[in-house]
């Protein structure tokens, strides 16, 4: 006896296929009773079939780009043509501000870190810069102007080069990172007082075995990996290297729009010194914080993966252009381009 062939998903044609699988069984003669305990079984069977056909279905979907609904799943098919999706973008804002009264000073560095809060919309946020900033001390007057400021926490981990373990891994533990302002620093030991400095790439064009550079993939729950050379396409690590990341997290579009700030960095002179913070002037706003963004949405990523590999980063023709300006200024709500 012939199985019968389910031409669609749905829960009841299943049952009615079954039941006709049955009636040419002459066996079985109470499966049409719905009251029957074999109706119950049909009704198992039914429903195991359709969760199992609707499973089925779904993991399929996530195969494809097109019909992918989970961020993991997009993002992995997306890499597979080199398309890595932009992350969160911290709003950026200026200020300047002035440190009087200074004696025996020649130079004056804000650390890296935390170094402003700024208030807007009845909210605070805490501003950042991600590497130091040094100025010359000029008659005791250390002027910082139009300092760029980064709305986040900013953040360094480390990383131990081991060898020895199969497939390392160096993935950032935090999520809502802004890539913009990752630096990574190596060192050969833990103990060395020097250090290069590993630059991104976003293709290999140009790169060599002896290259400093890394590239950037997101994995799972918006976090980041770092993927190092091998010695043929850039410089592979050391076995007890050091790798250095710094990076800055933020609250993306929310953080735009502050405007009054209030310093509460740390000052310190050539010697290392710290700064009084009551010779620290007023903050000034140059420009409030702005260019705040989302990371890349789902569909945005679709719409954008195949579109930026078939132009492989180039802009020759007019859909090339209308690509490429999209997926570098995200803030753009369309673009059209003309050939001429």
């Amino acid at each position: 006896m012939a199985f019968g062939q389910y031409t669609n998903l749905d829960f009841d044609q299943i049952k009615s296929s079954i039941r006709d699988y049955l009636r040419a069984n002459t066996n079985f003669t109470d499966y049409d009773f719905e009251g029957s305990n074999l109706s119950i079984i049909i009704d198992a069977l039914a429903y195991n079939t359709y969760t199992t056909a609707y499973n089925t279905n779904m993991a399929a979907n996530e195969c494809f780009l097109d019909s992918a609904t989970l961020r993991e799943n997009v993002v992995s098919l997306a890499r597979n043509i080199g398309y890595v999706p932009r992350s969160r973008r911290s709003s950026r804002a200026r200020i300047s501000f002035t440190v009087d009264g200074l004696t025996e000073t020649s130079t004056l560095t804000i650390n890296a870190g935390i170094i402003c809060n700024g208030s807007g919309d009845n909210t605070n946020y805490i501003f950042c810069i991600p590497e130091d900033i040094t100025v010359p001390v000029v008659n005791g007057v250390g002027e910082f102007n139009n300092i760029e400021i980064y709305e986040g926490n900013f953040i360094t981990q480390e990383f131990t080069v081991d060898t020895s373990l199969f497939n390392q891994k160096y993935i950032l533990d935090n999520s809502f990172i802004d890539t913009s302002t990752i630096k990574v620093r190596v060192k050969p030991t833990s103990s060395s007082t020097s250090s290069v400095t590993y630059q991104q790439i976003d293709n290999i064009i140009g790169i060599t075995s002896t290259s400093s550079s890394y590239l950037l993939q997101e994995v799972e729950d918006e976090r980041y990996e770092l993927i190092f050379g091998d010695n043929v396409i850039g410089k592979k690590l050391s076995n007890n290297n050091v790798i250095t990341i710094s990076y800055v997290t933020t609250d993306g579009r929310d953080g735009n729009g502050a405007s009054e700030f209030s310093f509460v960095g740390n000052i310190t002179n050539q010697d290392g010194g710290a700064i009084n913070s009551s010779l620290i002037g007023l903050v000034s706003t140059d420009e409030k914080s702005r260019d705040g963004d989302e990371i890349e949405s789902i569909s945005s990523i679709k719409y954008f993966a195949p579109r930026i590999y078939s132009s492989q980063y180039r802009a020759v023709t007019a859909s090339d252009y209308e690509s490429v300006l999209g997926y570098i200024y995200p803030n753009v709500e369309s673009v059209t381009a003309y050939g001429g």
